[in-house]
């Protein structure tokens, strides 16, 4: 029987590609469920290889979430084949598993622009095709999301449709799950949640329920009712996740049960690609790799400034090898956010909590009460989760705890449910709160030593994604007063105000000759300001820039043109930069900051019309 291939080519020009050969016998002829359904359950598992190795095939080139989307291939394959979708609702929790569900869509032609800035999104995205039921990114959202839709449909007379809610074992730990599934057994409609453990989010699991799970598939008897069952959802399983005919059998059979239900699968993330079975932390998300032998494409990072999150957590290690009040707590991300160092070297005295960020942050103030100092790592768009324990448990009560708000800013092809771009705005409406952005990884590392000698309340310490702009970070140990920020460089007629990284920009900026004559302020914190340094700027100056990697509306611009505006017999003018009001798509970090004005040559052109008097 001779192969069929489909051919793409990665790459601006025919002479710059890279070719990849996907051998296609049943997915070409794939667009939708309903040409799925024409395939007999014998070719099922043929099209689980087939559809396995297309994304191996594009993901090892394009990058993107790999582990999980392999975990589920004959899941997804199973319910397309036995649901009426996109009738029938599906909703994918976070959405890094959506994969498959994507090029079993109709977006199988498109899968290479996965990420890219204007191809489609990484995750199930409401508007982009109508298999996607509801929009995901964070997760634990699905049993809600779900249920909403099953009582809706109840509401409507729609007793036969069918609600389908996939969510990890990780994600279900979730507060915000357990509140979905305590409802859930009580609503009395058509619910089917099925629980995909496979003991992995990012990192392994964590917690007493990934304790309960692993007795479940051991067959342990837990001496208690199945905490399903006692939430009043009829529950089934384990089943093998990768046996494709007993899913669409035991899928079958629950499509007649009526009322909620919970069916119990276990898969293996990475599946079918060894080294992302072996190593399912590296392969969440590996970048390129070799999709033959598996091995990622290294790139010599030898002389390249280290990663902000790794300054984070080597400077934390030191400081907490003095410091015997110091401890770290991480909602699930202790090698995202790097306090996977501390946990190593000090296990007792750094937790990893789980998708839990509430919790998180509750629990580093309970710790505060006691004396002791909690960094709390959290990524800037999951710090949102816990919006409610900053303001009544932390900043109401003064207590000390430090936040250190990773992935701040614009984060790339992940998108706007990843972008960190509201905390400033946020956090700074909130009294007691102090919020710090460093310049630079050195800077990081000296607010990071000047909090843990004592502080009168929370502060947030935000930093970006990625790399810094210096390897010699490790220098001695410098005190940052809280609320002051420093001059750069001396100007005339126009200051430049920058906050954090985006700082660097106008460094280079400066060294041009047309630019001798400006001022740029490192002014550090959003809250406080640097009430004493913006005087003197006001009086020396006719004209500000202010420059952010936040919103504009109610960030650090705002603050400064607001307190401009109080002072009396000024005449000066202030203009804001960051990120418009919008949620701003996925792309690669130098097509966003174009889009919204932040790369070097729109900075550069903004300083030139107000030096040219265009922008006055």
């Amino acid at each position: 029987m001779h192969k069929i291939y489909e051919t793409y080519c990665f790459g601006s020009t025919k002479d710059n590609c890279s070719f990849v050969f996907v051998t296609k016998k049943h997915l070409e002829n794939i667009n939708n469920s309903d040409d799925l359904k024409k395939l007999s359950l014998g070719e099922l598992s043929p099209l689980a290889q087939e559809l396995r190795d297309f994304i191996i095939d594009i993901v090892s080139v394009k990058k993107g979430h790999l582990g999980a989307s392999l975990g589920v291939v004959e899941l997804t394959i199973a319910l397309h084949y036995v649901f009426d979708t996109p009738d029938d609702l599906l909703v994918w929790d976070v959405g890094h598993q959506a994969y498959p569900h994507k090029i079993l869509t109709g977006r199988r032609e498109l899968f290479h622009t996965n990420r890219e800035f204007g191809g489609i999104s990484g995750f199930p995205k409401l508007g982009e095709n109508k298999y996607d039921a509801f929009g995901t990114g964070h997760s634990s959202t699905s049993i809600s999301a779900a249920l909403g839709m099953s009582i809706a449909s109840k509401l409507k007379g729609e007793i036969n449709k069918q609600h389908i809610a996939v969510i990890g074992d990780a994600s279900i730990a979730s507060g915000m799950a357990f509140e979905g599934l305590n409802h859930a057994g009580v609503a009395d409609s058509n619910l089917l949640i099925i629980l995909n453990d496979n003991e992995m989010g990012i990192d392994p699991n964590v917690g007493a329920l990934k304790n309960y799970l692993t007795s479940v598939k051991q067959g342990v008897d837990t001496h208690q009712k199945n905490l399903f069952e006692a939430l009043d959802l009829s529950y089934s399983g384990p089943f093998d996740g990768h046996n494709i005919s007993k899913l669409v059998e035991e899928l079958e059979r629950l499509k007649t049960v009526s009322g909620p239900k919970l069916l119990h699968v276990i898969t293996k993330k990475g599946k079918g690609l060894r080294n992302a079975e072996n190593d399912q932390v590296t392969y969440h998300a590996p970048g390129p790799f070799d999709k033959v032998s598996g091995e990622l494409i290294s790139h010599d990072e030898l002389d390249l400034p280290l990663k902000f999150q790794d300054v984070f957590g080597l400077t934390l290690v030191e400081l907490a090898e003095k410091n015997e009040k110091i401890v770290g707590i991480t909602p699930a991300m202790p090698t995202g956010s790097s306090l996977k160092y501390m946990i190593e070297k000090f296990p007792e005295r750094a937790f990893d909590v789980g998708i839990a960020e509430q919790h998180a942050v509750t629990l580093a103030a309970g710790l505060a009460t006691q004396g002791m100092l909690p960094f709390c790592a959290i990524y800037s768009t999951f710090l949102q989760r816990a919006y409610d324990q900053i303001i009544h448990d932390v900043a109401l009560q003064k207590l000390p705890v430090v936040f250190c708000i990773d992935r701040a800013g614009l984060v790339g092809e992940d998108g706007p449910t990843h972008h960190g771009v509201f905390d400033i705005a946020f956090l700074s409406c909130i009294p007691n709160m102090s919020i710090f952005s460093p310049i630079d990884e050195i800077e990081l590392r000296n607010i990071l030593f000047s909090v843990q000698s004592g502080l009168d309340g929370p502060i947030a310490i935000r930093y970006p994604r990625g790399r810094g702009s210096t390897s010699d970070w490790k220098q001695k140990f410098t005190r940052i007063e809280i609320g002051k920020g420093r001059t750069i460089r001396k100007g005339k007629k126009l200051a430049i105000l920058t906050l954090g990284p985006i700082g660097e920009v106008i460094r280079r900026l400066s060294k041009k000759e047309k630019y001798l004559d400006l001022g740029h302020y490192d002014m550090r914190f959003a809250k406080p300001l640097d009430e004493e340094l913006l005087t003197d700027i006001y009086t020396g100056y006719d004209h500000i820039i202010t420059i952010e990697e936040g919103v504009v509306k109610g960030g650090f611009g705002e603050t400064v043109l607001a307190h401009a505006n109080r002072k009396t017999g000024m005449n000066i003018k202030v203009h804001n930069m960051g990120i418009p009001d919008l949620f701003v798509e996925h792309g690669n970090m130098g097509q966003l900051n174009r889009k919204v004005g932040l790369d070097e040559k729109s900075i550069e052109i903004q300083i030139d019309n107000i030096i040219n008097g265009k922008n006055s």
